[in-house]
């Protein structure tokens, strides 16, 4: 009897990177994919990506409606335990024999919990990641702490979940997921892109993605305000902006995203999600990508693109040489952002080396889960000490 592997998402961002093991998974005809959706999803703010997910083929196992109309603290916390609820019910029902899940939002946390308690095997990718500006920090290490099965997207990280106490046996530096889809997806020509989003690009274009530092109080507005008025600098650029998850703070952010592009509607353009074909073309053309996200880490760099990251929500992770880190003042956007359009820095961009892996990441994941399931019901994890002088 083939066995079930349970996959959650609950973003648009994360189920973009999943895509490739999703495929990989239903096209192998090895096991039954059961595909667990949640989170903003199935919010119309966000887009209703669920959609996206359904016109790719897949079909949804479960849906889990588990986030309030809410950005404040006490919303997210009653939204992880909405979740809590659910996804038990969820898996009483499912009854997978693996369950795979991405990163470190509050929706994953409030999942892997409810995994780990009913005895479920666990796998993680992007383990032992640092987002020091952000809650994910502490939702990821925990994930970790619950899970089987490690997936990290570099060797630095598969060494920071060893120094966690997991069996070195037990993690696996596979590379990112985005490399795959890189690598593997057809992207858009220029002149389809700038067609679909109604913005011709021009001489200069940035994206700009710009989310809440979950672990600041109340800087979403102020400092996304300083990044506007950087952008004010350079008034002959176009903007392509899309609008942030769903966090603690967010909804300023859109607000003001809204008020910008209504004042420079010839210049700028707004997105709830852009989905993963047009976000990954829309790099491939920009001059730079410019704000606080992942993906100007991981993805910008691997299409050799400038990227312009500011503030402390993606402090500690590993950045290639293409990535400038700035203050979230104005001034500093600023010059940052020049230095990103200089033809010096895009020359250099093209030499850099991405350290995200090959492109092969879904392969490798799938090969490891398929030695793996059903040979191992053993719950009591040994806690891996290191060695210290």
């Amino acid at each position: 009897m083939r066995k079930k592997i349970c996959v959650i998402t609950g973003s648009r961002a994360e189920y973009g990177l999943l895509y490739p093991l999703l495929k990989k998974i239903k096209d192998s005809g090895d096991f039954i994919l059961q595909l667990l959706v949640t989170g903003s999803h199935f919010l119309r703010e966000f887009g209703l990506t669920y959609r996206e997910i359904e016109s790719d083929g897949f079909k949804i196992s479960e849906r889990i409606e588990m986030l309030l109309s809410s950005d404040t603290k006490a919303g997210i916390t009653k939204s992880l335990g909405i979740g809590l609820i659910s996804f038990s019910d969820c898996l009483s029902r499912l009854k997978p024999d693996m369950v795979v899940v991405l990163g470190d939002r509050f929706e994953i946390f409030a999942a892997s919990q409810a995994v780990f308690i009913a005895g479920i095997p666990l796998a993680h990718i992007h383990g032992g990641e640092l987002t020091e500006g952000a809650i994910d920090d502490a939702f990821r290490h925990s994930i970790t702490k619950m899970s089987l099965l490690h997936f990290t997207s570099t060797e630095e990280y598969r060494r920071r979940v060893i120094q966690l106490g997991e069996l070195p046996a037990r993690v696996f530096n596979t590379g990112a997921l985005a490399i795959d889809n890189i690598k593997n997806l057809n992207l858009l020509k220029k002149d389809e892109l700038q067609k679909e989003l109604g913005l011709d690009f021009g001489a200069k274009t940035l994206l700009v993605t710009f989310h809440p530092a979950t672990l600041e109080e109340n800087t979403s507005g102020p400092q996304f305000k300083e990044l506007l008025k950087a952008l004010d600098n350079f008034k002959d650029l176009k903007v392509i902006f899309t609008k942030p998850n769903a966090d603690i703070g967010a909804k300023i952010i859109c607000s003001l995203i809204d008020d910008y592009v209504g004042k420079n509607s010839r210049r700028a353009v707004s997105f709830t999600s852009l989905g993963r074909i047009r976000y990954l073309s829309t790099i491939k053309y920009v001059n730079a990508v410019v704000g606080n996200s992942s993906s100007g880490i991981i993805e910008a760099p691997a299409l050799k693109k400038p990227t312009v990251n500011i503030g402390d929500r993606q402090k500690g992770r590993v950045k290639p040489d293409s990535v400038i880190d700035c203050p979230p003042m104005a001034k500093d956007i600023r010059k940052a952002i020049s230095r990103a359009l200089s033809v010096e820095f895009k020359r250099s961009c093209k030499a850099v080396n991405c350290p995200y892996g090959d492109g092969h990441a879904a392969e490798k994941i799938y090969r490891v889960i398929k030695k793996t399931i059903g040979k191992s019901n053993d719950f009591k994890k040994s806690f891996y000490d290191l060695r210290f002088r």
